[in-house]
């Protein structure tokens, strides 16, 4: 009779064990898609067409910025400790446009403005880099 109820008591935790590590694995691939879909690469081209009334953002050094910057860019440095709290003060429902000079920084300052509650990030593949390799017009 003990062995039975053991057996009972035994089957019993093990199968909400196994429930409970099922339900992380989907909770995790959720968000782990709803991160893909937060942030998208987007080609000079692509950005180009897009310039006006949008939140165009580079997330260099001020120096950096001065030397030459997309039209329309307003700088907010990513390796600032205000960074955050100076994106803030954008519209997080509205589509956001980042870049940097290479793409590096960018991508990490997206994956922060994505923790930040940004529903839609834009990164300029290849920052401003390939946006010059594409002879697309800077400011200075």
């Amino acid at each position: 009779m003990k062995i039975k109820l053991f057996n009972i008591v035994f089957l019993t935790v093990l199968t909400f064990s196994l429930a409970s590590c099922a339900q992380s694995t989907k909770e995790a691939k959720v968000t782990a898609s709803t991160a893909a879909q937060v942030k998208e690469l987007i080609s000079p081209t692509d950005l180009n067409s897009k310039l006006g009334d949008i939140q165009l953002v580079d997330v260099r050094t001020p120096g950096e910025y001065t030397s030459g910057y997309i039209k329309g860019a307003i700088n907010i440095n990513s390796g600032s400790s205000t960074f955050i709290a100076d994106m803030s003060k954008l519209d997080k429902d509205k589509a956001i446009y980042i870049y940097c000079r290479s793409g590096s920084r960018s991508g990490r300052a997206a994956s922060k403005l994505q923790k930040a509650g940004f529903t839609k990030i834009y990164d300029l593949q290849g920052g401003i880099m390939n946006w010059n390799r594409s002879n697309l017009e800077t400011v200075k």
